[in-house]
């Protein structure tokens, strides 16, 4: 079965396109490889639920106000703390006299983040890249001069409304119901609303490409993949034929296919790097052209790093490959 793509157009900037009754579509642009979010206006009692909001610049608040206009806007809903979804949440919530609604996880680690406290520093990140194997000329190039999270997220609100799993929102006509996630975020929340088999999917579940899934200094040690192979298991309990509204790429129906490829991708890495540990023991940085086939720049390695020592830890903690610290600080991986 393959993925169905009901809208195949993605709105023009300053436009929207209802992809359910009361569900609004719209795109705003990014300074990244992924050019665009999409964002989702929910018709609600008496005005508007926004749920994520762009990149905090100009560019994505003129198209805000051009959308909106004067329309009353009740809440702001931020699936995560990334900045391409959480940068305009201040802006939104002040502008229009909104509540921001988000998990706790996320709010408190985008305040973590913006400070750079509680170990959210690149330094601190660093430190962990070259305990994987990452070579110093590298890791300066990654060393920024500012906190580029703090600029694309200039203020956050300094109150939210906590949303819990199972937890069920009423938007208008509607009742949504949080779902939360982990492995790409803390505590990502997605919204599935029974009535309207949609499901606000946020970056859990996306369309043509694989959400990242990273290793980060504040749980260096962690097992995100593990997490975020049981998160998006459980979009198998949802209708077969549910409206899936992901983050980057088009609605589709088919989540439980795109659960299987997703599975079936993670699957295919993780017996690539056991096949390269065979030989002799490697390290993340050693294994990250088995994960990457294509030339990677600075920031693209930051992430890649990232995700080569979540799946390291995927295999270590199954009991699938063994590791061992080396006489240079170096944590290096075999086959067991």
């Amino acid at each position: 079965m393959s993925l169905e793509y009901p809208f195949p157009e993605v709105p023009a900037p300053a436009t929207t396109v209802e992809v359910a009754p009361g569900v609004h579509w719209l795109s705003m642009p990014l300074p990244f490889q992924l050019d665009h979010i999409n964002l989702w206006l929910l018709e609600d009692e008496d005005g508007w639920t926004v749920v994520d909001t762009g990149i905090g610049n100009s560019e994505t608040r003129t198209l805000w106000e051009k959308i909106l206009g004067n329309r009353q806007v009740k809440r702001v809903v931020v699936t995560h703390y990334h900045p391409d979804h959480a940068g305009n949440a201040a802006w939104l919530c002040s502008r229009y006299g909104a509540e921001l609604w988000t998990t706790q996880g996320e709010y408190l680690t985008a305040h973590a983040v913006r400070t750079a406290t509680a170990g959210y520093t690149v330094d601190a990140v660093l430190a962990v890249f070259r305990k994987n194997g990452l070579d110093e000329e590298r890791a300066a190039r990654m060393r920024a001069p500012r906190n580029r999270y703090a600029d694309l997220v200039p203020e956050f609100p300094l109150s939210y409304r906590r949303i819990i799993e199972g937890d069920l929102i009423s938007i208008g006509k509607h009742r949504w119901r949080a779902i939360v996630g982990h492995g790409h975020a803390p505590e990502h929340l997605s919204l599935f609303s029974r009535n309207l088999n949609t499901v606000i999917a946020g970056d859990m579940l996306l369309s043509t490409i694989s959400t990242n899934v990273s290793v980060w200094s504040i749980d260096p040690e962690g097992d995100p993949l593990r997490l975020f192979l049981d998160s998006i298991a459980r979009y198998r309990e949802l209708p077969g034929d549910v409206l899936v509204l992901p983050s980057h790429g088009k609605p589709f129906r088919g989540a439980h296919r795109r659960v299987e490829q997703l599975e079936e991708h993670h699957k295919a890495r993780l017996d690539e790097l056991l096949s390269s540990l065979k030989d002799k023991p490697k390290s993340a940085a050693d294994l990250l052209g088995v994960l990457f086939r294509r030339p990677l720049d600075t920031h693209q390695t930051f992430f890649a790093m990232g995700e080569a020592i979540a799946h390291l830890h995927y295999l270590y903690y199954a009991g699938r490959a063994r590791r061992a610290r080396g006489n240079d600080g170096i944590m290096r991986y075999a086959t067991s």
